[in-house]
């Protein structure tokens, strides 16, 4: 029987194509080899390489601690299961902050790892990062709303876009933030933790596909993070779903592992060697 023919690799081109068409981008987050073969496998659109490695991985209790290095190291991960999906690493704080250039040479860095564009926070404040690092044909991805990496300033992960006015987290700076990232040159962005009504707006006006998380089912595609997708998180939030229990099933199976070998019923003679 003859291999099934292999999926087209995603570009960011073919993704402003399906925004066109109207077809819904999926988009997870993974950090290693193994969880990047099985989501590609499952078809999804774009793999994340999201700084949320250091809350589902490295156990830290916001994004900010996570180094360049260590984005480096999960991207390049994820990039040797050669993912036919697009492979988006993430800027985590302080390589991009301090000047354009410097973010430029973080992105550069990234791609070098095996990216093939480039996620960073902010609205208005990023424009001209974000515009630097376009110009040097590298792809940006945006991310307004509910910014992690803004954690200090918001007093916590909380909802943006509740309230009127023009301070940073207000509904009409929300859409001054997706116009600005738009106009610096962002294929796309994610719109996290706001009102739905927000996040149709701004998907209604921008030209460039909008990503949502907790934004509502009004965005051109969504994503989560493949441990709350499996149950493998801990953490059962408003804007995420179980789609499987893993992690009982996990514990389960150590359980018995655990049963077995202090009951020296393993390894058995058929796993033994001659």
């Amino acid at each position: 029987m003859a291999s099934p023919t292999p999926r087209p690799k995603v570009t960011v081109p073919s993704l402003a194509a399906q925004q066109r068409e109207a077809q819904p981008i999926a988009m997870i987050t993974a950090y290693d080899a193994t969880f990047a073969r099985i989501v590609d496998a499952a078809g999804v659109d774009v793999i994340l390489v999201g700084d949320s490695v250091g809350m589902m991985v490295q156990g830290t209790t916001t994004t900010l601690p996570v180094e360049l290095d260590d984005m480096a190291y999960h991207v390049r991960a994820v990039a040797s299961a050669r993912p036919r999906a697009l492979i988006v690493g993430d800027l985590p704080f302080g390589s991009y902050q301090i000047s354009p250039e410097q973010a430029v040479a973080s992105s550069v860095r990234l791609i070098k790892e095996g990216a093939e564009a480039v996620k960073l926070e902010g609205g208005l404040a990023m424009a001209d990062t974000i515009a630097a690092i376009a110009r040097v044909d590298i792809p940006v991805m945006g991310h307004i709303g509910l910014t992690p990496q803004s954690y200090h300033r918001m007093g916590g992960h909380k909802v943006q876009g509740r309230s009127s006015g023009d301070n940073a987290g207000s509904r009409e700076r929300l859409l001054d933030d997706a116009h600005a990232v738009e106009q610096a040159g962002a294929f796309a962005v994610v719109v996290e933790g706001v009102p739905r009504d927000v996040a149709a707006e701004i998907t209604m006006k921008l030209s460039i596909p909008t990503i949502g998380i907790g934004a509502g089912p009004d965005c051109d595609g969504q994503v989560l993070v493949v441990h709350d997708v499996l149950g493998l998180s801990g953490m059962s939030l408003k804007f995420t779903k179980r789609f499987a229990d893993l992690g009982d099933l996990a514990v389960e199976a150590t359980g018995e592992y655990v049963r077995e070998v202090r009951e020296r019923r393993w390894p058995d003679d058929e796993h033994s060697f001659h």
